[in-house]
């Protein structure tokens, strides 16, 4: 788990970097938000067509994972609140075709599927969606990738409050704290602009 997360969050920071910081350096300040079609580039169709497929693509991906602790707590809200429910407690497994059998929960299903069709409709609904997605980021980026996986590693390795490599890692934290305070002030800003600019 420790080697993948390391290797997506490299990949996914130098592709996230290269895109500001080239864009940046080319454009300045009107850099698109979109940069497929911010400068009205729609040509080869396929091209863009394909890098927006993959771009989604990597959007579900990161959705799934970051909306697991929205899924956790509301799945054990349920499991308390209902605990004699075959809805909320009985797994289903499935063969589909003779492949590989999986297990199926009926609530999971339609409480994840029923979250995602609501969250995508309401980001549909804001026409400066990237500056949405910028406050959502800025808010979610830090807790979830820095500060959560930081204290879970001092905890299971049973690091002790003041020695260096904890010190290390809390000042990583605060580093990376303020880093995301500025893009969230940043990004409400891009919003703010977006509405009323």
């Amino acid at each position: 788990m420790k080697k993948v997360s390391v290797m997506a969050s490299s990949v996914t920071t130098f592709f996230y970097l290269c895109c500001g910081g080239f864009g940046y350096a080319a454009f300045g300040n009107s850099t698109p938000g979109n940069l497929l079609t911010g400068f009205g580039f729609y040509e080869p169709y396929w091209l863009v067509d394909f890098a927006n497929a993959c771009v989604i693509l990597h959007l579900v991906g990161g959705y799934q994972v970051f909306s697991q602790p929205i899924f956790a707590e509301v799945e054990r809200w349920f499991t308390r609140k209902f605990p004699d429910s075959q809805f909320v407690h009985k797994n289903h497994t499935l063969k589909p075709l003779s492949i590989l059998p999986f297990r199926l929960n009926f609530m999971r299903l339609f409480f994840r599927t029923t979250y995602v069709a609501i969250m995508t409709g309401v980001a549909v609904l804001f026409p400066y969606f990237n500056q949405v997605v910028g406050v959502s980021g800025a808010i979610t980026f830090w807790p979830i990738v820095v500060y959560f996986p930081v204290e879970m590693y001092l905890t299971q390795k049973r690091i002790e409050s003041w020695k260096s490599k904890a010190i290390a890692f809390r000042v990583f934290t605060m580093v990376c704290l303020v880093v995301t305070l500025y893009a969230f002030v940043g990004s409400i800003r891009g919003v703010i602009v977006a509405r009323f600019g």
